[in-house]
Protein backbone atom coordinates (compact mmCIF):
# COMPACT_ATOMS: atom_id res chain seq x y z
CA UNK A 1 0.00 0.00 0.00
CA UNK A 2 1.31 3.13 -0.84
CA UNK A 3 2.34 6.55 1.98
CA UNK A 4 -1.27 8.04 0.08
CA UNK A 5 -3.27 5.50 0.00
CA UNK A 6 -2.56 4.47 3.87
CA UNK A 7 -2.88 7.83 4.72
CA UNK A 8 -6.65 7.99 3.10
CA UNK A 9 -7.46 4.72 4.95
CA UNK A 10 -6.50 6.04 8.37
CA UNK A 11 -8.20 9.77 7.72
CA UNK A 12 -11.58 7.51 6.36
CA UNK A 13 -11.50 5.69 9.68
CA UNK A 14 -11.03 8.61 11.70
CA UNK A 15 -13.43 10.40 10.26
CA UNK A 16 -15.89 7.49 10.70
CA UNK A 17 -15.71 6.95 13.79
CA UNK A 18 -16.06 10.63 14.43
CA UNK A 19 -19.37 10.41 12.38
CA UNK A 20 -20.94 7.47 13.77
CA UNK A 21 -21.11 8.16 17.38
CA UNK A 22 -23.68 5.07 17.80
CA UNK A 23 -21.06 2.39 16.23
CA UNK A 24 -19.46 0.16 18.75
CA UNK A 25 -16.33 1.55 20.24
CA UNK A 26 -14.63 -1.59 19.01
CA UNK A 27 -14.89 -0.32 15.99
CA UNK A 28 -12.10 1.41 15.41
CA UNK A 29 -9.06 1.75 13.55
CA UNK A 30 -7.68 -0.98 11.73
CA UNK A 31 -4.71 -1.08 14.42
CA UNK A 32 -6.90 -2.11 17.08
CA UNK A 33 -8.80 -4.91 15.21
CA UNK A 34 -8.31 -8.24 15.83
CA UNK A 35 -8.14 -11.37 13.34
CA UNK A 36 -11.45 -12.81 11.69
CA UNK A 37 -11.46 -15.81 14.38
CA UNK A 38 -11.46 -13.88 17.35
CA UNK A 39 -14.72 -13.75 19.74
CA UNK A 40 -15.54 -11.70 22.88
CA UNK A 41 -17.17 -12.84 25.94
CA UNK A 42 -18.08 -10.57 28.96
CA UNK A 43 -16.45 -12.91 31.82
CA UNK A 44 -17.35 -12.59 35.74
CA UNK A 45 -14.60 -12.90 37.90
CA UNK A 46 -14.11 -11.52 41.46
CA UNK A 47 -17.03 -9.88 42.10
CA UNK A 48 -16.45 -7.89 38.49
CA UNK A 49 -16.94 -8.51 34.52
CA UNK A 50 -14.12 -8.70 32.12
CA UNK A 51 -14.26 -7.93 28.62
CA UNK A 52 -12.03 -10.51 27.29
CA UNK A 53 -11.11 -11.36 23.52
CA UNK A 54 -10.32 -14.97 22.67
CA UNK A 55 -8.94 -16.82 19.80
CA UNK A 56 -6.40 -18.77 18.16
CA UNK A 57 -5.65 -22.01 19.93
CA UNK A 58 -2.68 -23.95 21.85
CA UNK A 59 -1.20 -23.18 25.17
CA UNK A 60 -2.42 -19.62 26.57
CA UNK A 61 -1.03 -16.62 26.38
CA UNK A 62 -2.47 -13.38 28.52
CA UNK A 63 -2.32 -9.88 27.27
CA UNK A 64 -2.55 -7.10 29.65
CA UNK A 65 -2.68 -3.56 28.63
CA UNK A 66 -2.12 0.00 30.50
CA UNK A 67 -3.27 3.53 30.79
CA UNK A 68 -4.06 5.23 27.95
CA UNK A 69 -5.26 2.24 26.05
CA UNK A 70 -7.03 -1.38 26.26
CA UNK A 71 -6.65 -4.36 25.40
CA UNK A 72 -7.16 -3.01 21.61
CA UNK A 73 -3.41 -2.12 21.75
CA UNK A 74 -2.71 -5.99 21.56
CA UNK A 75 -4.22 -6.64 17.26
CA UNK A 76 -0.92 -6.70 15.98
CA UNK A 77 0.85 -9.13 18.53
CA UNK A 78 -2.54 -11.46 18.88
CA UNK A 79 -2.47 -11.91 15.04
CA UNK A 80 1.19 -13.03 15.24
CA UNK A 81 0.63 -15.27 18.36
CA UNK A 82 -2.87 -16.79 17.42
CA UNK A 83 -1.54 -19.52 14.76
CA UNK A 84 0.50 -21.19 18.05
CA UNK A 85 -1.66 -20.41 21.09
CA UNK A 86 -4.92 -19.50 22.51
CA UNK A 87 -4.70 -15.71 22.66
CA UNK A 88 -6.54 -14.09 25.89
CA UNK A 89 -6.86 -10.21 25.84
CA UNK A 90 -9.13 -8.80 28.72
CA UNK A 91 -9.91 -5.25 29.33
CA UNK A 92 -8.54 -4.54 33.10
CA UNK A 93 -11.11 -3.32 35.85
CA UNK A 94 -13.45 -0.91 35.43
CA UNK A 95 -11.52 -0.08 32.10
CA UNK A 96 -12.46 -0.45 28.34
CA UNK A 97 -15.73 -2.15 27.90
CA UNK A 98 -15.28 -3.91 30.87
CA UNK A 99 -17.74 -3.08 33.38
CA UNK A 100 -17.91 -0.02 35.62
CA UNK A 101 -16.31 -0.44 38.70
CA UNK A 102 -15.75 2.02 41.22
CA UNK A 103 -13.48 0.14 43.82
CA UNK A 104 -11.03 -3.24 43.29
CA UNK A 105 -7.70 -1.43 41.93
CA UNK A 106 -5.32 -2.92 44.09
CA UNK A 107 -3.47 -4.52 41.66
CA UNK A 108 -2.83 -7.67 44.01
CA UNK A 109 -6.75 -7.99 43.89
CA UNK A 110 -6.94 -7.26 40.23
CA UNK A 111 -4.28 -10.38 39.81
CA UNK A 112 -7.57 -12.30 41.26
CA UNK A 113 -9.61 -11.01 38.28
CA UNK A 114 -7.32 -12.44 35.62
CA UNK A 115 -6.69 -15.39 37.73
CA UNK A 116 -10.60 -15.74 37.59
CA UNK A 117 -10.51 -15.11 33.57
CA UNK A 118 -8.24 -18.10 33.05
CA UNK A 119 -10.35 -20.29 35.75
CA UNK A 120 -13.32 -19.58 33.47
CA UNK A 121 -11.38 -19.91 30.12
CA UNK A 122 -9.95 -23.47 31.60
CA UNK A 123 -5.97 -21.91 31.19
CA UNK A 124 -4.32 -23.90 34.16
CA UNK A 125 -1.18 -21.98 32.87
CA UNK A 126 -0.54 -18.96 30.65
CA UNK A 127 2.70 -16.81 29.33
CA UNK A 128 1.61 -13.51 30.66
CA UNK A 129 2.62 -10.53 28.61
CA UNK A 130 1.71 -6.75 29.75
CA UNK A 131 2.74 -3.08 29.50
CA UNK A 132 2.14 -0.10 31.49
CA UNK A 133 -0.43 -0.85 34.40
CA UNK A 134 -0.96 -4.17 33.02
CA UNK A 135 2.62 -4.62 34.59
CA UNK A 136 1.84 -4.51 38.05
CA UNK A 137 -1.00 -6.85 37.55
CA UNK A 138 0.79 -9.11 35.62
CA UNK A 139 3.34 -8.99 38.25
CA UNK A 140 0.73 -9.81 41.22
CA UNK A 141 -0.44 -12.67 39.44
CA UNK A 142 3.06 -14.00 39.06
CA UNK A 143 4.32 -13.77 42.57
CA UNK A 144 1.23 -15.38 43.71
CA UNK A 145 0.27 -17.55 40.80
CA UNK A 146 3.92 -18.79 40.47
CA UNK A 147 2.44 -22.15 38.81
CA UNK A 148 0.10 -20.70 36.65
CA UNK A 149 2.47 -18.28 35.14
CA UNK A 150 5.14 -19.94 32.78
CA UNK A 151 7.05 -16.79 31.40
CA UNK A 152 6.17 -13.44 31.89
CA UNK A 153 6.74 -9.98 29.46
CA UNK A 154 6.71 -6.53 31.44
CA UNK A 155 7.07 -3.65 28.87
CA UNK A 156 8.22 -0.21 29.70
CA UNK A 157 6.78 0.62 33.13
CA UNK A 158 7.72 0.55 36.58
CA UNK A 159 6.32 -2.06 39.30
CA UNK A 160 5.67 -0.35 43.04
CA UNK A 161 7.76 -0.99 45.24
CA UNK A 162 10.48 -2.86 43.50
CA UNK A 163 13.55 -1.63 42.71
CA UNK A 164 14.34 2.34 42.52
CA UNK A 165 10.67 2.45 42.77
CA UNK A 166 11.29 5.72 45.23
CA UNK A 167 13.78 7.13 42.72
CA UNK A 168 11.81 6.48 39.84
CA UNK A 169 8.17 8.61 42.13
CA UNK A 170 10.74 12.01 42.09
CA UNK A 171 10.66 12.33 38.06
CA UNK A 172 8.07 15.45 37.10
CA UNK A 173 7.28 13.81 34.43
CA UNK A 174 5.29 11.22 36.69
CA UNK A 175 2.88 13.89 38.28
CA UNK A 176 -0.38 12.15 36.96
CA UNK A 177 0.66 9.61 39.62
CA UNK A 178 -0.71 11.41 42.35
CA UNK A 179 -3.46 13.44 40.15
CA UNK A 180 -6.76 12.08 40.98
CA UNK A 181 -9.78 12.07 43.08
CA UNK A 182 -13.68 14.12 42.64
CA UNK A 183 -12.34 17.23 41.52
CA UNK A 184 -9.72 16.30 39.06
CA UNK A 185 -12.64 13.91 37.43
CA UNK A 186 -14.22 16.87 36.67
CA UNK A 187 -11.75 18.66 35.11
CA UNK A 188 -11.03 15.90 32.80
CA UNK A 189 -14.35 15.13 31.80
CA UNK A 190 -15.02 16.28 28.23
CA UNK A 191 -12.02 17.43 27.99
CA UNK A 192 -10.68 13.31 27.76
CA UNK A 193 -9.00 13.68 24.35
CA UNK A 194 -6.59 16.92 25.33
CA UNK A 195 -5.80 14.91 28.80
CA UNK A 196 -4.51 11.61 26.94
CA UNK A 197 -3.10 13.67 24.24
CA UNK A 198 -0.88 14.47 26.64
CA UNK A 199 0.98 11.10 27.59
CA UNK A 200 0.49 9.87 23.73
CA UNK A 201 2.56 12.87 22.77
CA UNK A 202 5.17 13.32 26.05
CA UNK A 203 5.59 9.04 26.50
CA UNK A 204 6.25 8.86 22.69
CA UNK A 205 10.09 8.99 20.86
CA UNK A 206 7.84 10.88 18.24
CA UNK A 207 4.15 11.60 19.01
CA UNK A 208 3.21 11.00 15.07
CA UNK A 209 3.79 7.27 15.66
CA UNK A 210 0.51 7.54 17.91
CA UNK A 211 -2.01 7.18 15.21
CA UNK A 212 -4.60 9.62 15.35
CA UNK A 213 -7.18 6.82 14.48
CA UNK A 214 -5.98 4.99 17.56
CA UNK A 215 -6.36 8.49 19.03
CA UNK A 216 -9.84 9.25 18.56
CA UNK A 217 -10.87 5.22 19.84
CA UNK A 218 -9.22 5.75 22.88
CA UNK A 219 -10.11 8.78 23.99
CA UNK A 220 -14.33 7.92 22.95
CA UNK A 221 -13.67 4.87 25.15
CA UNK A 222 -12.36 6.48 28.02
CA UNK A 223 -14.75 9.32 27.86
CA UNK A 224 -17.48 6.36 28.66
CA UNK A 225 -19.17 6.81 32.07
CA UNK A 226 -16.48 5.57 35.21
CA UNK A 227 -13.45 4.93 32.51
CA UNK A 228 -11.68 7.85 33.79
CA UNK A 229 -12.34 7.51 37.10
CA UNK A 230 -11.48 3.42 37.14
CA UNK A 231 -8.08 5.15 35.35
CA UNK A 232 -7.19 7.09 38.35
CA UNK A 233 -7.86 4.75 40.83
CA UNK A 234 -5.67 2.35 38.83
CA UNK A 235 -2.68 5.63 39.98
CA UNK A 236 -4.58 6.37 43.24
CA UNK A 237 -3.84 2.60 44.32
CA UNK A 238 0.32 2.84 43.88
CA UNK A 239 0.83 3.55 47.44
CA UNK A 240 -1.09 0.02 48.74
CA UNK A 241 0.35 -1.71 45.73
CA UNK A 242 4.20 -0.95 46.54
CA UNK A 243 3.29 -2.10 50.19
CA UNK A 244 1.86 -5.81 48.89
CA UNK A 245 4.80 -5.73 46.58
CA UNK A 246 7.39 -5.61 49.18
CA UNK A 247 6.43 -7.50 51.72
CA UNK A 248 5.83 -10.23 49.30
CA UNK A 249 9.36 -10.22 47.89
CA UNK A 250 10.40 -10.30 51.66
CA UNK A 251 8.62 -13.21 52.49
CA UNK A 252 8.72 -15.39 48.91
CA UNK A 253 12.11 -14.06 47.41
CA UNK A 254 12.11 -13.28 44.00
CA UNK A 255 9.76 -14.49 40.73
CA UNK A 256 11.56 -17.56 39.76
CA UNK A 257 10.27 -17.84 35.92
CA UNK A 258 11.91 -16.20 32.79
CA UNK A 259 11.53 -12.60 32.71
CA UNK A 260 11.47 -10.64 29.37
CA UNK A 261 12.27 -6.96 30.50
CA UNK A 262 11.25 -4.76 27.35
CA UNK A 263 12.02 -0.48 27.23
CA UNK A 264 11.64 2.10 24.45
CA UNK A 265 15.11 3.51 23.72
CA UNK A 266 13.30 6.79 24.40
CA UNK A 267 11.35 5.90 27.64
CA UNK A 268 12.73 3.13 30.05
CA UNK A 269 15.39 1.56 28.03
CA UNK A 270 17.45 -0.67 29.69
CA UNK A 271 16.12 0.55 32.97
CA UNK A 272 13.33 -1.95 32.99
CA UNK A 273 15.73 -5.14 33.26
CA UNK A 274 17.48 -2.76 35.97
CA UNK A 275 13.84 -2.86 37.78
CA UNK A 276 12.90 -6.76 37.02
CA UNK A 277 16.16 -7.62 38.32
CA UNK A 278 14.93 -6.56 41.92
CA UNK A 279 11.93 -8.48 41.65
CA UNK A 280 12.78 -11.60 39.48
CA UNK A 281 15.65 -14.10 38.71
CA UNK A 282 15.88 -14.66 35.86
CA UNK A 283 15.91 -11.52 33.72
CA UNK A 284 16.34 -11.00 29.83
CA UNK A 285 16.34 -7.56 28.15
CA UNK A 286 15.41 -5.95 25.02
CA UNK A 287 15.84 -1.84 24.43
CA UNK A 288 13.51 -1.03 21.38
CA UNK A 289 14.95 1.13 19.39
CA UNK A 290 13.41 4.37 18.37
CA UNK A 291 10.76 3.64 20.22
CA UNK A 292 8.91 5.97 23.46
CA UNK A 293 6.75 4.00 25.88
CA UNK A 294 4.27 3.63 23.31
CA UNK A 295 5.98 0.16 22.42
CA UNK A 296 2.90 -1.72 20.15
CA UNK A 297 2.28 1.60 18.14
CA UNK A 298 6.08 2.94 17.80
CA UNK A 299 7.55 0.42 16.79
CA UNK A 300 5.00 -2.60 16.26
CA UNK A 301 7.13 -5.21 14.07
CA UNK A 302 10.39 -4.85 16.09
CA UNK A 303 8.19 -5.22 19.62
CA UNK A 304 6.49 -7.79 18.39
CA UNK A 305 9.58 -9.59 16.67
CA UNK A 306 11.00 -9.29 20.83
CA UNK A 307 8.16 -10.82 22.51
CA UNK A 308 8.09 -13.91 19.90
CA UNK A 309 11.23 -14.51 19.51
CA UNK A 310 11.55 -14.68 24.33
CA UNK A 311 7.85 -16.67 24.18
CA UNK A 312 9.31 -18.99 21.33
CA UNK A 313 12.72 -19.93 22.96
CA UNK A 314 12.93 -23.29 24.89
CA UNK A 315 14.22 -22.82 28.34
CA UNK A 316 17.94 -22.62 28.52
CA UNK A 317 18.22 -21.40 24.79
Amino acid sequence: MTKAAALRRLTTTAAALITLSGAPAARAAEATDFPAGFRTQEIAANGTTLHVRIGGSGPAVVLLHGYGETGDMWAPLAAELAPTRTVIVPDLRGMGLSARADTGFEKVNQAEDIAGVMDALHATRAEVVAHDIGNMVAYALAARHGERVTKLVLMDAPVPGIGPWEEILKNPLLWHFRFGGPDMERLVEGRERIYLDRFWNEFSADPKHFPEAARVHYARLYAAPGKMHAGFRQFAAFDQDAIDNRAWLAAHGKLTMPVLAIGGSASFGAGMAQVMQAGASDVQDSVIAGSGHWLMEEQPAATVAAIRTFLDAKRGQ
